[in-house]
């Protein structure tokens, strides 16, 4: 298994920026796809951005291409999230997940996809 622990999230303006930060234990980090979700009340769970295990393929919701940028670093088991020109619809709480994979590929979109996640971390943005 993997544990997962989100941080960074905060209060911020309208066009501000946030990184958000998923530590990853128990398991090599290496061996996962990672995935960025946000979900807001009252709303499903929406796909944000996702990476896969090496970090060469990333992708990312139309709502966030050209603000956000998925990024990991294997060597230290976590993976981040750079949020910039931040806007109040980006307003929820953001999870990570973690995919398992043998290399096949799997739909990253898809919160069904992940075998684990972590407790979420609070983004507001502000107008």
């Amino acid at each position: 298994q993997v544990q997962l622990v989100e941080s960074g999230g905060a209060l911020v303006q309208a066009g501000g920026s946030l990184r958000l930060s998923c530590a990853a234990s128990g398991r090599t980090f290496s061996i996962y796809d990672m995935g960025w979700f946000r979900q807001v009340p009252g709303k499903e769970r929406e796909f944000v951005a996702a990476i896969n295990r090496s970090g060469d393929n990333t992708y990312y919701a139309d709502s966030v291409k050209g603000r956000f940028t998925v990024s990991r670093d294997n060597a230290k088991n976590t993976m981040y999230l750079q949020l910039n020109s931040l806007k109040p619809e980006d307003t929820a709480v953001y999870y990570c997940a973690a995919a398992r994979t043998t290399g096949r590929v799997i739909p990253l979109r898809r919160t069904d996809s992940y075998d684990y996640w972590g407790q979420g971390t609070q983004v507001t943005v502000s107008s």
